[in-house]
């Protein structure tokens, strides 16, 4: 397992490009089972769970290529047969978001026979809300021997109510209505950029989506879908987690590729703490989106903070929030709502120095505590960037164990710290 040296106490400064948001990508790649044409995507970010749904895809007989762009790949994927309707559990255990390929199998080939996932590190996370949205939609679903069998003899149109909002059950139900017969409406929907980045490319298909980017989303069923160009949002949680680091070492970034309008929950928590922000047009020739500055490096103060869905505060960004109250001045609260087991990290930040304190879901954080290098392991894909970002403000060397987590998430992220001042090695090791 790969290991992450990292040598702290360098502020960062230059510029850093965000990558293709693998929370988008990985929908993208499921909604291209809804058709027989070539679906190309721009913008793919080359992370561990991109090549993990290509594997699934390729099980189940989709033709797939990929090639390397100035920024992200380009993926051509086309799925023009079903070789098999089955998601194994050697895959799907991998990457929770496998169960994508559940809807559109459905609507598509009205069968499929998905694994359950399993556990998870940061809580149950349980697909119910999957089940029970597709059964409406006319699907009959067992489980049996820790599969999901399906089937339909075509979709219908129903109203559909989320007893909580769920980003991959929505995404599932979005695919599956849109090849239904009739009219799906979807209440309490998730309203994340993501979400409505794949209504976008549905819609490109020939789908007929509307409000997308609200919790009432409706679909109107067609009968078939066409091949389409795309190219992939921002990955709203890798340009969080740049703003951070610039903050957690008191340094200078500006971030290109970035959608600011996706983060003003944390933008506007970082400015409270203390952190200034600035967004500026993009350059010209870079990426149509605006440009962030982050210019850290005064005092920071510590302050309360509530995971929420979209568009509040995000809990994919929460450990990365602990890591820097550990140097803001005060005692700050931090409560997830979201996840019930996604303080996993607090242990290992205890590790470097930090003082915190957990009482169910909320965690208290005592700063600004010195921190200093240590062993630590990554638990988790959110839990590893925290450690990253502690590590590169604790004095001495630190290293992290199973950045293969990180690598889930993130494009080799100690490459892109590094080009901006961090000094952070990459240690392989051969089973």
């Amino acid at each position: 397992m790969d290991k992450f040296l990292i040598q702290g106490g360098r502020p960062l400064e230059g510029r850093v490009a965000v990558s293709g948001a693998k929370n988008a990508a990985l929908p993208a790649m499921a909604a291209t089972l809804l058709t027989d044409q070539p679906v190309i995507l721009h913008n793919v970010p080359r992370v561990r769970d991109i090549g993990t749904l290509r594997s699934l895809l390729d099980e189940l007989g989709v033709d797939s290529a990929v090639e390397h762009e100035e920024h992200g790949n380009r993926m051509e994927i086309q799925a023009r047969r079903l070789l098999s309707p089955v998601a194994p559990y050697e895959l799907v255990k991998q990457m929770r978001a496998s169960v994508l390929v559940l809807g559109p199998l459905l609507a598509r080939f009205g069968q499929a026979r998905v694994s359950l996932p399993g556990g998870c590190a940061i809580g149950t996370r349980p697909i119910n809300l999957h089940v029970k949205g597709l059964e409406m939609l006319g699907a009959l679903i067992k489980v049996a021997h820790g599969y999901l069998d399906a089937k339909a003899n075509g979709l219908r149109g129903a109203n559909f109510k989320f007893d909580t909002i769920s980003v991959t059950g929505t995404e599932n139900l979005m695919m599956a209505a849109a090849l239904a017969d009739g009219v799906t409406v979807l209440e309490n929907a998730a309203s994340e950029p993501e979400v409505e980045d794949l209504a976008n490319l549905l819609n490109k298909m020939g789908a007929c989506i509307e409000g997308a980017g609200t919790g009432r989303i409706s679909i109107r069923g067609v009968t078939r879908l066409h091949g389409a160009e795309h190219t992939i949002i921002p990955d709203r949680i890798e340009a969080g987690t740049f703003l951070v680091a610039a903050a957690i070492t008191g340094g200078q970034l500006v971030l290109e590729r970035s959608e600011p309008s996706h983060l003003t929950a944390l933008i506007a928590k970082l400015e409270e703490v203390g952190v200034p922000i600035h967004t500026t047009p993009p350059r010209p020739g870079t990426f149509d989106c605006p440009v962030l500055e982050v210019r850290a490096g005064g005092p920071m103060r510590a302050l309360d903070v509530t995971t929420q869905e979209y568009p509040g505060f995000p809990t994919d960004m929460q450990a990365q929030y602990m890591a820097l109250m550990t140097q803001a001045d005060g005692e700050s609260v931090i409560k997830e709502t979201i996840f019930e087991n996604r303080f996993v990290h607090a242990p290992e930040l205890a590790r470097l120095g930090a003082d915190i304190s957990i009482d169910g879901r909320r965690a208290i954080v005592r700063g600004k505590t010195a921190l200093t290098g240590a062993k630590v392991l990554a638990s988790d894909l959110r839990a590893s960037a925290s450690l990253v970002l502690a590590g590169m403000a604790a004095e001495g060397e630190t290293m992290i164990d199973r950045v293969y987590h990180i690598d889930r998430g993130y494009e080799r992220i100690e490459v892109k710290l590094n080009k901006v001042g961090a000094r952070i090695r990459r240690i392989s090791e051969v089973p």
